[in-house]
């Protein structure tokens, strides 16, 4: 419960403090195979593939090789393959080859749609996932290419029995590419593309046709609305749906093989047959499919299935070649954004240039699979590395929300530096030193089975490296910056030369503080009046207050009223100088604090200090389930990042938080600290319909 209170808020950002919670969280929705994770990492293209045909689509040893098959052709096309499927009550992104045998061969697997998850996780059981399972898991994995056999539909005599596959639904809420060889064939296709329109789903067919095809036949008598002729034209309609921001899925149809369509008309008498003997024999819901293409297997006499696998391996090369295009053309835009001369020189007629200095850093997670961890011998578990850095983090943040940032900071030459820079390569890291005498910062956890920290090691050395002399190198960066942020993990000497730097300048400054121990570093000195923003929880407000001498309450205020109370104390001694606070309060939200403006907070900067009336805003927490958590541990550094996008972009205050917002929740349903696919559309409030916004509360400051 201690963590959901914090998650609920969105403005949780300590990912080192918070790291043994994010995977007790990534853990119980899903396992990342490490092939799947280091891909990812690595903006390296990655296929989703579903597993019930694996289960129920073909019998064994048919299914196991197919399997192998398509995850062979996967590779040879260079991309990752990721088999989803459950394993004794954990779903697995990326299976490994016993893994996949075990499921080839269990005779009690169950047959996973969206319906089952839960329930299935709870028992612990194991099964294949339908294509709405791993449309599910996948892009909470952050994948946003999935390959099937064929999507399931409405059923014939659908508008009778409302027989409707979840597949159609999945398509309409999950944004994520499927490429499958169309609808099969045992349903009505007709209907089908309707609901799917309805869905708000875009449905486009492979090739220079839009004849949409019907599994076993390229064609169906039906057409797609659009075409796209090769991997090119399907990744960038992929990414324009994903920047959109649109919340529906792409459905691509790939017609089958010429080759292999001649035996299309006797498998297309097979179904009518077997659908037949279906209804015959009062075989409903998902047994119906199964059953039917069984049917067809022997009626045929092989036929079917040989159609089948071939379709597949088609299906998989094909989307396959999309998923590279497609992270081609990310990466391609992340390097032109990275090495453009407005990104590397912040020229001084610039309006949206922003200078992050903070830390970057490597997390590896180790999760023991016991309960009680035995020290001094080996224990059974599993590792998982992500990168993070609260200024790493804010600094990804504001560059995926388009604006021109160059972060600063300091890694090792080594591995790991590769492995971080690489993966920030959509960023502008021109202001990132590699020192060979020193490591790249470093942060291992272990943590039990049910999520508790038995031991934490921190190498964070090199951010002292983070020098006054060092940042002093990027005075006309900073001389031109709209706004500078610092984080808390920099020498306060840094800290202190910077804010005097700001200062004479005119030069806005927002300060992260990254925890409690840092928050005070300003405040050691008179620097912390050269401070325009700063983003505290409670308890590094209170930090902040005991480094100036002001009383802090000895217990934790425990009501809404208290906290907002004690917040709004709090914060009146800093408003002396600070123009706003932007204090964290868990699960009761966030407060503004700072000048008065017709009835809100003005967030943008000052042009004068004047005498001003203060006042509190307060939004309470959106509310997320424990379902669409996956990372808790950049959701605060995605609320401040996007914060200052709003306000280097002239937002109104309630655009700016909603904004905030919206980008910490992206954050939690993506493996990443900050979501890869997180864009200006998708944070921008007027474009997000199915979001409601409570009317903030307004609390005077005397």
């Amino acid at each position: 419960m201690r963590i959901l209170r914090q998650v609920s808020a969105l403005v949780l950002r300590r990912e080192i403090t918070t790291c043994q919670k994010t995977m007790l969280k990534k853990d119980c929705l899903l396992r990342i195979h490490p092939s799947v994770s280091q891909a990812m990492a690595e903006n390296k293209p990655v296929v989703a593939l579903e597993s019930t045909i694996i289960t129920h689509g073909m019998p064994y040893p048919h299914n196991l090789r197919t399997a192998k098959e398509v995850e062979a052709i996967v590779r040879a096309e260079g991309a990752t393959p990721a088999t989803v499927g459950v394993i004794s009550g954990e779903v697995h992104v990326g299976l490994s080859s016993e893994e996949l045998d075990h499921l080839a061969q269990s005779k009690i697997s169950q047959k996973v749609s969206r319906r089952d998850l839960s329930y299935v996780i709870s028992k612990g059981l194991s099964g294949g996932t339908t294509v709405s399972a791993t449309m599910i898991a996948a892009h909470r994995a952050g994948i946003p290419v999935f390959v099937t056999g064929g999507i399931g539909g409405v059923h014939r005599d659908g508008e009778n029995s409302l027989d409707i596959s979840a597949d159609l639904t999945e398509l309409g809420r999950t944004p994520i590419a499927v490429i499958s060889a169309g609808v099969k064939s045992i349903l009505d296709i007709g209907r089908t593309l309707e609901f799917l329109e309805t869905q708000g789903v875009c449905v486009a067919t492979y090739g220079q046709s839009k004849n949409f095809p019907a599994f076993f036949s390229p064609q169906s008598g039906f057409r797609s609305a659009c075409h796209v002729s090769n991997p090119e034209e399907a990744a960038k309609l992929i990414a324009s749906s994903l920047s959109l921001g649109l919340q529906s899925g792409v459905l691509l149809a790939v017609p089958i093989p010429e080759e292999h369509a001649a035996s299309g008309q006797q498998i297309e008498d097979a179904i009518k047959v077997a659908v037949a003997e279906a209804r015959a024999e009062g075989v409903m819901g998902k047994d119906v499919t199964p059953f039917i293409l069984q049917k067809v297997s022997a009626l045929t006499q092989g036929k079917s299935l040989q159609a089948n696998i071939a379709l597949i391996h088609n299906n998989a090369k094909v989307g396959s070649q999309i998923a590279c295009a497609l992270s081609k053309q990310m990466n391609d835009r992340g390097l032109k954004r990275q090495t453009s001369p407005k990104a590397s020189k912040f020229p001084s007629n610039s309006d949206s240039s922003i200078v992050v200095i903070g830390g970057i850093n490597v997390d590896f997670i180790a999760k023991g699979k016991t309960k009680a961890l035995n020290f001094g011998q080996t224990n059974p578990g599993s590792v998982c590395q992500s990168f993070g850095g609260v200024g790493r983090n804010i600094a990804d943040s504001l560059s995926r929300l388009g604006q021109e940032t160059l972060f600063i900071s300091a890694t090792g030459a080594d591995l790991n530096s590769d492995a971080v820079l690489n993966y920030c390569k959509h960023m502008n890291t021109s202001g990132v030193a590699r020192l060979k005498e020193h490591s790249t910062a470093t942060y291992c956890a272990v943590i039990t089975e049910s999520g508790e920290l038995s031991l934490g090691l921190g190498d964070m050395d090199i951010h002292q490296q983070i020098t006054e002399h060092y940042v002093s190198q990027f005075k006309t960066q900073l001389s031109s910056a709209t706004l500078v942020c610092l984080d808390g993990n920099i020498p306060t000497s840094t800290i202190n030369y910077v804010c005097c730097f700001a200062e004479k300048r005119n030069i806005n400054v927002w300060y992260e503080p990254t925890d409690s121990e840092k928050a005070c570093k300003p405040f050691l000195s008179n620097a912390w009046k050269s401070l325009s923003y700063s983003s505290p929880n409670l308890a590094e407000l209170c930090t902040m207050n005991k480094t100036l001498g002001v009383k802090t309450p000895e217990v934790m205020p425990s009501t809404l009223d208290e906290t907002l109370s004690v917040a709004v104390a709090l914060s009146r001694p800093l408003l002396e100088h600070l123009h706003c606070l932007v204090v964290t309060l868990g699960a009761n939200g966030v407060l503004l604090c700072g000048e008065y403006d017709e009835g809100t907070v003005n967030l943008q900067p000052r042009k004068q200090k004047r005498k001003r009336q203060l006042c509190g805003l307060h939004y309470p927490a959106l509310a997320v389930t424990p379902e669409e958590i996956m990372n808790v541990s950049g959701a605060g550094d995605s609320l401040a990042g996007a914060l200052m996008a709003g306000i280097v972009l002239g937002k109104d205050t309630d655009s700016c938080v909603r904004m905030g917002l919206l980008a910490a929740r992206t954050s939690l349903a993506s493996p990443h600290p900050i979501a890869p696919m997180l864009t200006l559309d998708a944070v921008n409030p007027n474009k997000v319909h199915t979001q409601t916004w409570p009317k903030p509360s307004l609390v005077w400051i005397d």
